[in-house]
């Protein structure tokens, strides 16, 4: 009877644990089903549903008339992704795209680092014959899919290549800065207006919801494309350039070293902007080769150097109307002022010369004849100050603001500059002599000496040079129009027209 009762008790205990059990079961299920259905839910969504990131078309830039000077075209290239991709037929897809084991390997181990799921770009600008091999071969391939993008185009005579400016891939420092902005693969604007003007240009990637079955097959768009998030085209550029004129200017420095900058004096627009040696803006237009980028840099001409704004070279003559009108201005001299030139001046025990004799002259005839010596005896009237202070005002030693983010201040002397580097009453005023005619440790770039032409021409107002004039907003066609700093000179109407009768 005990063992009886004991046999009872170890079944009813055996269907009380089968009964809990199946009670945790059902509860989990029901739990499953109806509290986190729409958590599990989503998940198994996301599960099945493909991002395909869509790359929006670059910007145009077009000159003053309207006509493109850089356009797009199209061009492939091939992505895989890491999570999907077999990487054991690295080889076979290497054959097929002619492109090293290594650097695919590179590209997908960046890939998985960055996110494992999302397509990683291993080549561009694939040619025709290539893409149709690797369709005929891409069911071997689970995560390899190619992208139909666009890359630079250059379709006049004219480069304007340190003024227009390339793109290249983003860099890994980059990536990790703007990584909300761009993915792996990504074309950033790298120089010129390219770069300034980047977030207007690069416009905003869409993105394209496509179903997919347990093998990564695509089945069709998500939900009728009804959650697809459209591409935003980038804005077009309208610039200040005269092609022809930039064209006409680029001729006349075949062969030549150095720079020409134009500029319209009324509101600063850069009508042409050359530097030579130059470079072929389409050798970046896809991938550059890296012995095609190692030869730009190493080239002794240094054609990827700005000469337009980051050369500091002496002015000349052609500063002495900074002495002028800091002299005039400040009451000085006026045109009745006379110096005797004799075609030489001592100062202590230095001679310093003159191309020729010019007898009795004024300020006005002392720029019209480009007198040396009424400007060497002008600068020790003046004083070093007033000409520094003067030289600040029409912008010499510091930025103009021309919107290509590359530019050098030149260097304008002053007390305190000689102070550091010759050391405090080590320097006579026998220094300022050279300055007086644009010598000396006077340093300018050609888009300075642009700007202070316009200044003269335009009777005292600084405007910022400025390449862009509008720009376009393909969306909604609405014009921006670019506001340049505009900044009048403390100089009277006086002034400026002795200085422009000179």
């Amino acid at each position: 009877m005990k063992e009886y009762s004991e046999s009872s008790s170890r079944k009813s205990i055996f269907f009380a644990g089968i009964i809990i059990i199946f009670s945790i079961f059902l509860g989990r299920l029901i739990q499953l089903q109806f509290l986190y259905s729409d958590i599990y839910g989503k998940r198994s969504e996301e599960n099945s549903i493909r991002q395909i990131q869509r790359d929006p078309i670059r910007g145009l830039i077009l000159d003053r008339k309207g006509r493109i000077i850089v356009d797009n075209r199209p061009s492939y290239s091939v992505t895989v992704i890491p999570a999907e991709f077999e990487q054991e037929k690295i080889p076979i897809l290497s054959e097929i795209l002619n492109l090293d084991t290594s650097v695919i390997k590179e590209k997908i181990t960046k890939g998985i680092l960055y996110n494992r799921f999302a397509p990683v770009k291993i080549i561009r600008g694939i040619d025709f014959k290539t893409l149709a091999t690797l369709q005929e071969n891409i069911e071997k391939f689970q995560g390899v899919d190619y992208q139909i993008e666009s890359k630079r185009y250059y379709p006049t005579k004219a480069r304007a290549s340190h003024l227009l400016g390339y793109t290249k891939e983003i860099s890994d420092q980059q990536l990790l800065e703007m990584r909300n902005e761009y993915r792996m693969g990504d074309d950033i604007g790298a120089s010129g207006l390219e770069a300034a003007y980047e977030r207007y240009l690069r416009g905003a990637k869409g993105y394209e919801l496509i179903t997919v079955n347990a093998l990564g097959q695509m089945l069709g768009k998500y939900n009728d494309g009804k959650n697809d998030i459209p591409v935003r085209e980038g804005d077009d550029l309208y610039l200040a350039l005269d092609i022809d004129l930039q064209a006409f200017a680029e001729s006349l420095m075949t062969d030549k070293s150095g720079a020409v900058v134009a500029i319209d004096p009324n509101d600063g627009g850069i009508l042409a902007l050359v530097s030579k040696p130059d470079f072929d803006l389409s050798l970046f237009s896809s991938i550059t080769p890296p012995e095609v980028w190692r030869s730009l840099n190493t080239d002794p001409t240094k054609p990827l150097y700005n000469r337009a704004t980051l050369t500091r070279y002496p002015p000349g003559s052609t500063f002495k109307m900074v002495l002028a009108t800091a002299a005039l201005q400040e009451g000085i001299i006026n045109t009745n002022w006379r110096i005797q030139c004799t075609g030489a001046f001592r100062y202590g025990a230095r001679t310093f010369g003159d191309l020729h004799v010019h007898g009795s002259t004024n300020v006005i005839e002392a720029i019209q004849k480009s007198c040396n010596v009424f400007f060497y005896q002008l600068i020790l009237k003046t004083g070093f100050d007033m000409w520094t202070k003067y030289g600040r005002e029409f912008g010499f030693g510091s930025v103009t603001g021309i919107d290509i983010l590359e530019e050098n201040p030149g260097l304008l002397p002053s007390e305190e500059y000689f102070d550091r580097i010759y050391g405090e009453g080590k320097w006579t005023q026998g220094y300022l002599i050279n300055l007086s005619i644009g010598q000396g440790e006077l340093g300018v770039s050609p888009i300075q000496m642009a700007c202070y032409a316009s200044i003269i021409a335009n009777g005292g107002y600084f405007y910022n040079p400025h390449a862009v004039v509008n720009i376009k907003n393909k969306q909604s066609g609405e014009l921006i129009k670019v506001q340049p700093e505009k900044r009048k000179l403390n100089v009277s109407e006086n002034v400026w027209n002795i200085i422009r009768e000179g």
